[in-house]
């Protein structure tokens, strides 16, 4: 299959991981920004990890580059725009871009400030390029239990205007979800979704209390329910949806090889699971390159290709228009090959 000409969604994608080195290039040399390597071989370096990174804390070190030039209204709307662009280039036709706003509030700007920039760059790429979106807002579990309130809060006015979720992220410790409950639960309160970042880095439990404790309806990453099997089954049964992510997941070491990788068995079984980038240039990946990873491992159907298209179709946080939409450019590529799309409620 040609996965570029194909259309592709995606609901796992971070911003400060997915800036083009060329603007971190060119936005700091405009505002003045100190990098920490003149030559951009050496910046390369420095924000692109490697497939043998030693575990997720060294993979997230790649974030420090980024977010330096991520503290202007101009630089976020760029960096947006930009980012959707990437993705409309390779047919990407819907995409959920998730983002800390706290990250980028160190030289003055505020959290709706942040917001609001972030959600221009979006449209304005819509208004250029065949692509629709919307934003996830993250809460850094790095960060206190208090900041994430704030998130909350802030971000509850864009909510139906741009922003659709809540998110949890960062360095994954055993039990994270109890500290969380009564923020998550506001958000859920306020008409927030939930997806929440757990069973990355080998604590399949966590995932368990994701869905649980914060009533989770997606999953990022959920690699290490296969050796849980009570979240391995709570999650088959609720047919909660997995982003997985797996360039992302052999540089930090969910997996050590893209053949151990479970996406595929989790497929089989009936698990719903979706592809997606995580960070385009941290991972130095795109949405293509990922169906072609799992692709030249598993040998992908094109019955496969159209389930996963669905099961991001459907598992996505879009208006139900958006999604009519969605389904609409698969059929356009296959005509009647997919009309069994027609008979899905959404």
């Amino acid at each position: 299959m040609n996965f570029l000409a194909l259309p592709k969604i995606e609901l796992h994608c971070h911003l400060d991981g997915s800036v083009r080195l060329e603007t971190i290039i060119d936005i700091a040399q405009k505002e003045g920004i100190p990098l920490p390597f003149s030559d951009k071989k050496d910046l390369e370096q420095k924000l692109i990890a490697p497939l043998d990174c030693d575990s997720l804390d060294e993979y997230l070190k790649r974030f420090s580059l980024p977010n330096l030039v991520m503290q202007s209204k101009e630089s976020l709307r760029r960096i947006t725009f930009e980012l959707f662009e990437d993705a409309a280039q390779e047919n990407v036709k819907y995409m959920e871009v998730r983002f800390g706003p706290l990250l980028h509030i160190l030289k003055g700007l505020d959290i709706e400030e942040v917001i609001q920039s972030v959600i221009e760059g979006m449209r304005e790429a819509e208004s250029i390029y065949e692509i629709k979106g919307n934003i996830i807002l993250s809460c850094l579990r790095t960060m206190s239990v208090e900041s994430s309130f704030e998130v909350v809060e802030k971000g509850k006015k864009f909510l139906g205007k741009g922003v659709v979720a809540i998110d949890l992220c960062a360095s994954e410790n055993e039990g994270f979800c109890e500290r969380y409950v009564e923020p998550i639960a506001l958000a859920k309160e306020y008409g927030y979704r939930v997806t929440i970042h757990a069973g990355e880095t080998g604590i399949g439990k966590n995932v368990l209390d994701a869905i649980e404790l914060l009533d989770a309806e997606r999953i990022g990453h959920g690699v290490f329910i296969k050796d849980c099997p009570e979240a391995y089954r709570k999650v088959k049964e609720k047919q909660v949806v997995l982003e997985m992510c797996p360039t992302s997941n052999v540089q930090t070491k969910a997996v050590q090889h893209y053949s151990d990788h479970p996406i595929f068995q989790f497929h089989k079984d009936g698990i719903k699971v979706t592809i997606n980038t995580d960070n385009r240039t941290v991972s130095d990946t795109t949405m293509s390159k990922e169906f072609h990873c799992v692709n030249n491992e598993f040998n992908l159907s094109e019955e496969d290709y159209r389930q996963i298209y669905l099961n991001s179709v459907e598992a996505s946080f879009a208006e139900q228009e958006t999604k009519k939409w969605c389904l609409a450019q698969f059929q356009k590529k296959h005509g009647d090959g997919s009309s069994c799309f027609t008979s899905i409620s959404i």
